[in-house]
């Protein structure tokens, strides 16, 4: 199954064109991806690899799933964009079945991940000063510190990891952060122009961190009682990612905003949303807010399929049960290389012991052994393969990783 490196690499031409012509504001692996399906890709070379980061969730149903791609070729054939200025017959629908599977009032659609963060912000702002009565211009938004919402000037201003915020500024004002995980710190920051909290149930970028079992029931009971929004970043640990519909489901916890994407496209358009209480969404007038392509057909169309695959609990059924499976193998190699194991469902954080390797050097011995990983944070790698996986293909990627620790030490 290892992939067989060519004397004349197809990828290496394609990789110089990158190289030559592409902003270089990304360092991947050195592999050309050209086809998948399921768990699986192969490169030009027709080398096949395990997938095992699901474009940081956004496959989280595998590649070309079938159903996904029926609703989009139905949809090529019929009408793929509108605008917002007319309606079109796949939007209601969409946010119909949205709404219904998450148990909410309201969809605001949008795009990218990033673009519906940036609508929780303006909502949780707007509701401020019009519902809330914060004093205009004076609206605080609390943060975690080792949070990751995206890369736009606004979100890079509350985020502390350097590589995403230096040379960027100057930063838009308005955020407070604390320490993840830490609820009593959370408290002491609300003040009276508090409107909002803003959190990762589980931290993606900063290494699959997972938050004490008691820190989003804390929260929710603080918001509540201080009348401040909590909305949840559930991007990449929502829709079916940690064996729930959601990571709050796991924790008994219900926000008043949820932010989606990734997944809500099937890794076929991108598609994002703020979902969530009415009378939050409902502050938004006409002209406000809005985007081109959001609630576009072609994207209401994939998106309400992947509602649909999600409706019978399955997929999430799935994801729970073979993550506890991953998450055994993987807490087997504690003390092998690998200093600590964190995460939910599939989706693993795994520390690599530093005087070993690097989390970059494991993924890139694990390309050679056929299997897609991701790392960051300098001694992490990330693991997220498709629900659709199978759990022979799990393990076999599971040993291609005890593999590449035993050739290290």
């Amino acid at each position: 199954m290892s992939p067989a490196r060519t004397a004349h690499d197809a990828g290496e031409a394609l990789i110089a064109i990158e190289d030559e012509r592409l902003a270089h504001n990304y360092h991947p692996l050195p592999v050309v991806v050209e086809r998948g399906e399921g768990a699986w890709v192969t490169d030009v070379n027709g080398n096949r690899y395990l997938d095992c980061l699901a474009a940081y969730s956004a496959v989280n149903f595998g590649h070309g799933h079938p159903d996904l791609l029926a609703a989009a070729r139905d949809q090529l054939e019929r009408i793929t964009l509108t605008s917002r200025a007319f309606h079109n017959d796949r939007l209601g629908p969409f946010a119909e079945a949205l709404a219904r599977l998450a148990g909410v009032d309201r969809v605001l659609p949008m795009n990218t991940g990033a673009e519906a963060v940036e609508s929780a912000i303006k909502l949780a702002r707007a509701w401020g000063y019009r519902v809330k009565g914060v004093p205009d211009g004076a609206a605080e938004i609390i943060v975690m510190s080792g949070n990751f919402h995206g890369r736009t000037t606004t979100i890079v201003s509350f985020s502390d990891d350097p590589t995403s915020r230096d040379g960027f500024a100057p930063f838009t004002p308005g955020f407070v952060a604390v320490p993840y995980g830490d609820a009593a710190a959370l408290e002491a920051a609300i003040t009276d122009n508090t409107v909002a909290v803003l959190v990762e149930p589980i931290q993606g970028e900063a290494g699959v961190v997972v938050p004490p079992a008691d820190y989003l029931p804390s929260m929710r009971r603080i918001t509540a009682a201080h009348n401040v929004l909590m909305i949840a970043d559930e991007i990449q640990s929502g829709l079916g990612r940690t064996g729930a519909t959601f990571q709050c489901d796991n924790t008994g916890v219900i926000p008043d905003l949820y932010v989606l994407g990734k997944a809500l496209g099937g890794g076929i358009v991108p598609v994002s949303a703020v979902i969530g209480r009415g009378d939050v969404i409902g502050v938004l007038h006409p002209g406000e807010h809005g985007s081109t392509f959001g609630g576009n057909p072609l994207a209401a169309a994939v998106g309400h399929a992947v509602v649909t695959l999600l409706e019978t609990g399955e997929m999430q059924e799935r994801s729970r049960v073979l993550g506890e499976h991953l998450h055994a193998r993987l807490q087997a190699l504690v003390g092998r290389g690998v200093l600590a194991v964190r995460g939910a469902g599939l989706w693993a954080g795994i520390d690599i012991d530093p005087a070993l390797a690097t989390g970059r050097q494991v993924c890139e011995a694990l390309l050679v052994k056929g299997v897609l990983a991701k790392d960051t944070h300098g001694s992490t790698i990330r693991l997220a393969p498709p629900i659709v996986v199978e759990k022979d293909d799990l393990d076999w990627g599971l040993d291609q990783l005890e593999s590449v620790l035993a050739e290290f030490e």
